[in-house]
């Protein structure tokens, strides 16, 4: 049976300000709901488990992202990740225009960790720090194929 990536799951602080976020960078709501329940406490493996969640996509529909905020139990607020730390890295995207993207995230008051750097004559890109401390990846291919 093959196996395919349904979506990745994030935790966020405010999930209307990520969902702008994402989408002002283009991805699109395919839906939202509300969990809780025997079920949800069941497939989380939290008891109590309440959550708002906004499921998104890319525009080419090969990446979804499954964002939520928890109702209860109250959300543990952590230190934002480093690039180094053993866990959820980062979530990317390609970029068709990465300076457009940035002054989109920069609306948002999301700025690159650094800088924007070019990978030899591959890409040219940055790790910006979105929503919630999410590390977004964003890239843009400098010879597109």
């Amino acid at each position: 049976m093959p196996i395919r990536l349904e979506n990745v799951a994030i935790a966020v602080r405010d999930l209307e300000a990520t969902v702008a976020f994402f989408t002002d960078l283009g991805l699109t709501v395919l839906g939202r709901d509300e969990v809780s329940g025997e079920w949800a406490d069941t497939a989380v493996g939290l008891d109590g488990n309440h959550a708002m969640i906004a499921l998104l996509e890319t525009p080419d529909g090969s990446g979804r992202l499954e964002l939520f905020e928890y109702v209860h139990p109250d959300a543990i607020e952590t230190e934002p990740t480093l690039p180094n730390e053993i866990g959820m890295h980062r979530v990317a995207f390609s970029v068709d225009d990465l300076e457009h993207s940035l002054q989109i995230a920069a609306r948002h008051g999301c700025y690159p960790l650094r800088g924007v750097a070019t990978y030899g004559d591959v890409y040219k890109l940055t790790y910006v720090r979105g929503p919630s401390g999410i590390i977004v990846m964003l890239a843009q291919e400098l010879k597109p194929s």
